[in-house]
């Protein structure tokens, strides 16, 4: 019986020695998580295409939110635009 609680007692404290690493790694891995979700998400890529071809067709900024039904979507939709736009623009001076 000592046996088994010195192994449970080795996977705990294991398990406990991992969760406080991962918590140490640098917060560069939540910036690279939160773009990697944005370019998962349907508004934002639909966005940054829109707010690219507006740039690249000399229209002035104005995202068409309505497109969105969400709060939420209306506010990837626009950060997606307004990156698309300006990444755009950025690329077309000389």
């Amino acid at each position: 019986m000592s046996k088994l609680s010195a192994y449970t007692l080795a996977i705990a404290v294991s398990l406990g020695t991992t969760a406080m690493l991962d918590n140490s790694q640098p917060s560069h891995t939540s910036n690279a998580s939160a773009e990697a979700r944005l370019q998962g998400d349907g508004a934002f890529r639909d966005g940054l295409y829109l707010g690219k071809l507006a740039a690249e067709s000399g229209q002035a900024q104005h995202p068409a939110i309505a497109r969105w039904s969400s709060d939420q979507d209306r506010v990837t939709f626009t950060a997606g635009y307004r990156r698309g736009y300006n990444e755009s623009l950025a690329r077309m001076e000389p």
